[in-house]
């Protein structure tokens, strides 16, 4: 089963493929990130200290 790879919580397949990195690194989900950060890039480890509109 596929899991966050910073806390280990379980995440869909569909999770996973559209939030990862290119690299297939999930580095957030809901479980350790809230929900603005995974949008903005949080889950594929991209900065998030500039919130995008």
């Amino acid at each position: 089963m596929p899991e966050c790879d910073n806390c280990g919580a379980h995440v869909t397949e569909q999770y996973r493929r559209v939030f990862a990195a290119n690299d297939g690194t999930l580095h957030g989900c809901r479980a350790c990130r809230e929900q603005v950060e995974i949008f903005n890039g949080a889950g594929a480890g991209l900065k998030t200290d500039t919130l995008r509109l």
